[in-house]
């Protein structure tokens, strides 16, 4: 884990989903163990070097995570690391 991620939470659409999807359940789990770890997922070069210098300024970070047929979901966590999100991108 690069970084303490804070209180863990997901909006009432992504908790709405799991409740009645595992495999989607799982994708959440395994994105989330992927953003603490460093890995960002389906950024751009851009959002991945700011998500770097981002961990070293205490700056916010931002994942992006894709895998077919599911939906795309975002992690964000605060500049303070007080809390980590995931969202589903129209939930921004």
């Amino acid at each position: 884990m690069k970084f303490n991620p804070g209180q863990l939470v997901v909006t009432r659409g992504v908790n709405d989903l799991i409740a009645i999807n595992e495999e989607f359940a799982k994708q959440v789990m395994l994105s989330l163990n992927r953003h603490m770890a460093g890995d960002w997922g389906d950024v751009c070069d851009e959002d991945r070097g700011s998500n770097e210098l981002a961990l070293q300024e205490g700056e916010r970070l931002f994942s992006v995570y894709k895998k077919e047929g599911l939906p795309t979901i975002w992690v964000i966590t605060e500049w303070d690391r007080s809390v980590t999100t995931v969202l589903f991108p129209d939930e921004y």
